[in-house]
C-alpha cells in the first residue's frame, strides 16, 4: 500500500514539474505577428522603424508629411512679405530628403535633409545649398502641420535674415 502511494506520489510530482516547464516554456513571442516593413524591427511587440520612415509599421515614408503646396507667410528683419508659395517634393532614391521649392521666393529649388526627433509628427527639415547662386541655410520645424523655417540667403553681397511660416 505504501508503494502505490509513493509511485502515486511520484507520478504526481512528476506530471507537475513537466507542467510548470511546459508552461513556463510557451510564453507568446510578442513580435510573431508584426510585421515591420522598409527595414523595421520588432521589439516588444512594437515596429522601431530605419530611418526616414513611420508608422505602425513603418509604412508611411516620413518625407510625405513635407510633400505639397505650402503657403508662406514670412517676415525679414522688421519687413512682412506678401505671402507667396513653396513647393516641396519627395526626393525620389532617399526618405530623409526632401526639395524645397521657392523658400525666400527666389525662385530657385534646394535640397534639404529632414532629421527625426522621435515623434510621429515631429521633425526637422535642414537646408544647407548653394542652388542658383544662392546660399541657403535653414531650419525648419514641423509641428502640427505646419513648418516654421529660420533662414539666412545670401546672394550677390545681400543676406536675408528671415523666419517663414509654411501651411497647406
Amino acid at each position: 500500500m505504501k508503494s502505490i502511494r509513493n509511485i502515486a506520489f511520484s507520478a504526481l510530482l512528476t506530471l507537475g514539474a513537466f507542467s510548470a516547464i511546459t508552461y513556463a516554456s510557451c510564453s507568446k513571442d510578442e513580435c510573431e505577428d508584426v510585421v515591420c516593413q522598409n527595414g523595421g524591427t520588432c521589439v516588444d511587440g512594437s515596429c522601431v522603424c530605419s530611418s526616414g520612415y513611420e508608422g505602425t509599421n513603418c509604412e508611411i515614408k516620413s518625407n510625405a508629411k513635407f510633400v505639397g503646396t505650402w503657403s508662406v507667410t514670412e517676415t525679414c528683419g522688421s519687413a512682412t512679405s506678401n505671402p507667396y508659395q513653396v513647393t516641396i517634393t519627395a526626393d525620389g532614391t532617399d526618405a530623409t530628403k526632401v526639395l524645397v521649392s521657392n523658400l525666400g521666393n527666389y525662385g530657385c529649388t534646394q535640397g534639404g535633409t529632414i532629421v527625426f526627433d522621435g515623434l510621429v509628427n515631429g521633425a526637422t527639415l535642414t537646408i544647407n545649398d548653394n542652388a542658383c547662386a544662392t546660399q541657403m541655410n535653414a531650419t525648419g520645424n514641423y509641428a502640427n502641420g505646419k513648418i516654421t523655417f529660420n533662414y539666412t540667403a545670401s546672394y550677390g553681397v545681400t543676406t536675408d535674415n528671415c523666419t517663414a511660416t509654411l501651411s497647406k
